[in-house]
């Protein structure tokens, strides 16, 4: 959802933007790496007891995981008509048992961005579906991690069963200019589904 700057008060439109995925795959990480203000994180550390249910294959070296959700601010130029787009960025929490706060937070985003990591792609399939199922405009952005084996991006559509329209982008989430890159490329995606560019004015509340 956009909301336009009130009226006569200048300034940049707002839209809300979801960064899910599974567990341990940069949510965290690109929040705070675009974010333009110190990121508001709901970070805790592991414990034994989670052990049973947060498989740490492949992300042996984590020690923290997000509880609630991550969040953030970046402020864009964005292709015409909008111009500058302040964007307020919600990182969910990885495991699947967070469905129903996924569902929470996705309400009056304008998109979402599944970060996925090929290492664990199956963790990605559940975000996938989600987005689907409440009819949420997103794209696929492979997270690069150091090592990983870098597949054929056409490859990766297929395994993850996204439909044609579905963008999907390489990045490494650590890199500021990259994190961005995404960011604009979800708004490009998302406004092709809006007949207008912009919708009835909002507030944060609507967040």
């Amino acid at each position: 959802m956009l909301a336009d700057p009130a009226p006569g008060a200048g300034g940049a439109a707002a839209v809300k933007i979801v960064i899910a995925g599974g567990f341990g795959v940069g949510k965290t990480t690109m929040v705070g790496s675009v974010s333009e203000i110190e990121p508001l994180s709901t970070e805790e550390y592991l414990t034994t007891a989670s052990t049973p249910i947060d498989s740490l294959h492949g992300v042996e070296a984590k020690e923290t995981t997000t509880v609630a959700f991550d969040f953030g601010r970046r402020t864009l130029d964005v292709p015409e008509p909008l111009g500058e787009l302040e964007m307020f960025l919600f990182g969910t929490p990885g495991q699947n048992r967070f469905v129903d706060l996924w569902r929470d937070l996705s309400r009056g985003a304008v998109g979402a961005i599944v970060l996925a990591d090929t290492r664990r792609l199956e963790d990605s399939f559940t975000a996938v579906s989600f987005f689907e199922q409440i009819r949420l405009p997103f794209i696929v952005a492979l997270n690069e991690f150091d090592g990983a084996y870098r597949y054929d991006p056409g490859d990766v559509c297929v395994a993850l069963g996204l439909a044609p329209e579905i963008p999907l982008v390489c990045c490494d989430v650590r890199v500021p200019s990259q994190a961005a890159g995404v960011l604009l490329t979800l708004v490009r995606h998302a406004l092709s589904y809006l007949p207008t560019p912009s919708i009835r004015p909002t507030t944060l509340q609507d967040a």
